[in-house]
């Protein structure tokens, strides 16, 4: 049990380090736009004092990290579409699954074929994989 509280502490800190070197990167290509800008503006000779440039440029970073900072979550979200959106889902038998017949996934009926033998009606399974539109499901453990 401790062993799996390290795996799963240490499968954490790796995704928020990741997530967070995501935000740096995303960051760093807009402090080089500003930066860019600044120089084009010294290059035609247009004076803006440097007390102003600190502090717009304060506020456009703090602004850039607040929206990157929202966008965090969503590296960690789930596919929602296509084949990935679908493994790992949940679902009910409605038609026993002797090895293939019915299920329902978030309201939908899908055809499912069992890769544990016969599941009976109204026991849970999980979508583990897919073959066209059939569904590959597994008993589902409690």
């Amino acid at each position: 049990m401790d062993f799996d509280v390290k795996k799963l502490n240490t499968k954490l800190i790796k995704r928020t380090v990741t997530a967070w070197l995501k935000v740096i990167v995303f960051l760093l290509d807009d402090v080089v736009a500003l930066l860019l800008i600044i120089l084009l503006l010294r290059f035609l000779k247009i004076q803006i004092p440097l007390p102003i440039i600190i502090v717009v440029a304060i506020l456009i970073g703090t602004l850039l990290f607040m929206i990157h900072r929202a966008i965090i979550p969503d590296f960690r979200r789930k596919p929602v579409t296509g084949q990935e959106g679908m493994i790992g889902s949940q679902g009910s038998v409605v038609k026993t699954l002797s090895p293939i017949g019915t299920v329902v996934v978030e309201g939908e009926h899908w055809k499912a074929k069992s890769i544990d033998g016969s599941i009976g009606v109204d026991e849970n399974v999980e979508i583990v994989g897919l073959d066209g539109l059939t569904l590959k499901v597994k008993r589902k453990k409690r």
